[in-house]
């Protein structure tokens, strides 16, 4: 559940355990003043570090929601885009299912295509979320702990 004040432009930020939809967010981002469009989805790959990977399991801190929200919040603010979105999932994810999708709204595409790749980075660093994945050897690692 996106938290903290509505912020113009920032439509969707969210932590959620079930699964993602790539139109939700698209159709929460469009606007009659936006020409351009850009997404970012995240897929859970079968290899990591050149292992095959079996499954993996995000999990994210109580305050996962509020940090995307406010993290959201900033890259609207700056006021290159029109709408902007981002979702992440956690839980026990498999090969294929989607982990993350942003999506940016923006007069122009340059601005979508800076905002986005930007938000993306920033998101994955920041947020409180971490991955647990299990390789086909029963090995596994944490990614993303402090």
């Amino acid at each position: 559940m996106t938290t903290g004040a509505v912020v113009p432009g920032v439509v969707l930020a969210e932590i959620r355990d079930t699964p993602l939809s790539v139109d939700e967010v698209v159709e929460a981002v469009r606007h009659p003043s936006a020409g351009a469009v850009v997404t970012f989805i995240g897929y859970v790959r079968e290899r990591d570090h050149g292992e095959p990977v079996e499954v993996l399991d995000y999990s994210s801190h109580p305050t996962a929601d509020q940090v995307a929200h406010d993290l959201a919040a900033r890259f609207a603010a700056e006021g290159r885009v029109v709408r902007l979105g981002v979702v992440h999932r956690t839980g026990h994810l498999t090969i294929g299912d989607i982990a993350v999708v942003a999506a940016v709204s923006a007069e122009h595409r340059r601005e979508a295509f800076e905002v986005c790749h930007a938000l993306i980075d920033e998101f994955k660093s920041t947020v409180p979320i971490w991955k647990h994945q299990t390789f086909t050897d029963g090995s596994d690692e944490w990614v993303g702990l402090p």
